[in-house]
Order: C-alpha cells, then structure tokens, then sequence
C-alpha cells in the first residue's frame, strides 16, 4: 500500500490534475443544473425571471469548483480550522448585521451579494472534524474526553444557527456532524444515548420554538386545519404533485405557477413543478440523479486511501444528500415545511455558491485521493 501510494506522491501540474477530475461526475452536476433551469423556466413562466440567472450562476460556481479541485488536498486540511473559525464569525455577524427576511435574519449583504454563513458554515464543521479524526487511533476515538472537542464544534455552530432562527439548517448541521462522527468510528451505543435524550427533552424544546416554528408542526400534522393560512403551501404542493400523473402535464404546463397559487414556487418548493410536468416518472428520474450524485460522493471516499479524504468526502455528500431528503420531503408532506432548498434546483446564489465549493472539496479528495500525509498510519 505504501509502495503504491509513493508512486503517486510526486508533485503534479494542473494540467495532470486537470485529468485526474472525474468529469463523469460533473457531468451529473450539469444535468442536475439543467434541471433546476427547466425547472426555474416554467416557474418564472419564461427564462428572465429565475432561470437565466441561475444558469450565470452555476457557470462561475462551476468554475470555482474547478480551480478548488486543483488545490492540494493537504492544504485544505491545514485550513479546516481557521476556515471553521471564519465560519463561526461569520454566524456571530449574521446575528449583529445580517440582513432580516421573512422573520430571520440568516444573511449577510457582502458587495451586493447575500450570503448565508449557515450554509458556508457545515462545509468548513465537515473539514474540521475530518482534520481532528484523521490521525485518531480507535482507542482514542473511545475517549469521552477525545470527543468532548468535536462535540462543542458541532453545537456551537448549531446554536448561533438557532438563534437565527434558523431549526431546518440547525438540525442538518448536526446530522451532517454526526455523520462524520459515525465515520471516524464513534460507537453506535452513543448516538442512541443521545437520541433518547433528545426524546425526553423534546417536548421541553418544543415549548421554547418561535411560534411560526410550532405552527409548521401543527400544520404537519392536521394542514386541513387552516388550508388558506398555514396549511395553504402544503395543500397547494400536495395537489400540484397530484395533478402531474404519472407522465406529467406537459412542459410549462404548470397551474401552480401560472396562477400563482403556490408562493416559494422557485426555492422550496421547485420539486412541485417538476412534478406537475413531467409527473411520477419526471420525479423519480430526479430523484435518481440526485441518488447518483450521493453514490458517486461515497465512492469517492471509499476510494481514498487517506482518512482526512475519506471522511470529507462522506460528510459532503451526507449534506447534499440531507438538504435532498428534507426538501423531497418537506414538498409531499411528509416531514413539516422547514425552508430548505433543493440544491442546484432551487433558486437562490448563496446555497449554488456553498454546494459547488463543497462538490470543489470532493473533486479535490478525489484528484489526491492517494497522497501521503505527514504521519499519516498505514
């Protein structure tokens, strides 16, 4: 292993690297891009209102994208924390500075341009634990006093995320971090203590949401209860998925947009008009693009012979495969309607920007998938 590993080890250009990108991979990226502006076509009822510039944007995310691949992965790695450092100041301005929509106040306006550090902010958490596990001996990983660090990463983050408020990114934050806890060998026993915990603080948690938060649980559960208020997105959605059949009503044949019955029609709700014109079968080819991209993510880690890549690789791809879970989701009614975008679907700068550097960091896992750490054990 560490003949092989050698081999590889001397210093390549960027034309070499340029080769070593899975491009079948950004193909799918592509595709799913292309989607996300057939989709913005028929919601904005033409390509001026949202499709355009989504597709500016996903020209220079991807080129981003590229250029970070190239960077070597080992100097990302000694970036995880300061990036992670960033990332919370970021949090800590939104809070003081940020700009406040819809009853939150998750952005910051940076040279006319919003970004929102939540999202920036799982990226740089996934690179900072990889960066503490890496070199972890399992005994180590057993250590409660070894986990007690990455533990406060986790919900530092997580909190000033609530404070936003913000409970959907908030949640995923902590999965996508205990996701690569899983990884790095965490035993199993402890993630169930936690989830009992969880459950018998859960009703005390509930009592101390914001009141808008408790009414998207309440309209889970009965959204007949108020269908003009509450429950009119849910209702709204759950009849445009309905009305597409199984092969759809047909390209821009979408009431939900033309008659703006459905509000969030080009963010969190884009699914619905995928749905209503191309039907069941639309969804479901979808649905497998974005199971394709998550499979290639873990494959991507699976390949990788250093553990720093390995765990990179899953906690990227255990995000983007999350953020597709919860909106999927979120749109049918089966979980309740928490605010979060389909990735590279939806409409919105800030959410293509931070997906297509987490998908820059897996592409760079991927091109030094072989390389050798310092110390790094065999």
């Amino acid at each position: 292993m560490m003949e092989r590993r050698l081999l590889r080890e001397p210093e390549q250009g960027w034309t070499a690297k340029l080769w070593q990108i899975s491009w079948g991979y950004v193909l799918l990226l592509c595709l799913l891009a292309a989607v996300g502006y057939v989709a913005l076509y028929a919601a904005g009822n033409g390509p001026d209102a949202y499709a355009n510039r989504q597709a500016l944007r996903f020209a220079v995310a991807l080129g981003l994208m590229l250029a970070i691949a190239l960077i070597d992965i080992r100097l990302i790695a000694r970036l995880a924390w300061p990036l992670y450092g960033v990332g919370l100041a970021l949090l800590v301005l939104v809070l003081r500075y940020g700009h406040v929509g819809k009853g939150a106040q998750r952005w910051l306006e940076i040279g006319g341009l919003q970004l929102q550090p939540s999202e920036l902010m799982k990226i740089f958490l996934v690179l900072a634990l990889a960066h503490w596990f890496h070199r972890a001996a399992w005994e180590r990983v057993g250590n409660p006093l070894f986990l007690l660090p990455p533990a406060l990463a986790i919900l530092l983050p997580m909190a000033l995320i609530l404070k936003e408020p913000n409970l959907g990114t908030a949640l995923i934050t902590g999965m996508v971090g205990a996701s690569v806890l899983l990884a790095a060998g965490v035993r199993l026993w402890k993630f169930a203590l936690l989830a009992v915990l969880a459950g018998i603080a859960a009703p005390l948690a509930y009592h101390h949401l914001h009141d808008y938060q408790r009414a998207r649980i309440t309209t889970f559960l009965h959204p007949e209860t108020d269908p003009l208020g509450a429950g009119y997105n849910i209702i709204q959605s759950k009849i445009a998925l309905g009305s597409g059949g199984l092969w759809g009503a047909g390209f821009q044949q979408v009431s939900q947009s033309q008659l703006n019955l459905l509000p969030e029609r080009q963010t969190d709700f884009i699914f619905t008009i995928l749905a209503e014109q191309f039907g069941l079968v639309g969804g479901v080819c979808v649905i497998a693009l974005l199971g394709m991209i998550v499979l290639g993510g873990f494959a991507v880690a699976l390949r990788c012979t250093h553990p720093f890549g390995r765990l990179v690789a899953l906690g990227i791809a255990t995000n983007f495969c999350l953020y597709a879970l919860v909106n999927i989701a979120m749109v049918m009614g089966a979980i309740p309607v928490g605010g979060v975008p389909l990735p590279l679907v939806s409409h919105g700068g800030s959410a293509m920007l931070t997906t297509m550097i987490g998908f820059g960091i897996l592409m760079s896992v991927h091109v030094h998938r072989d390389v050798e750490f310092p110390d790094q054990r065999d």
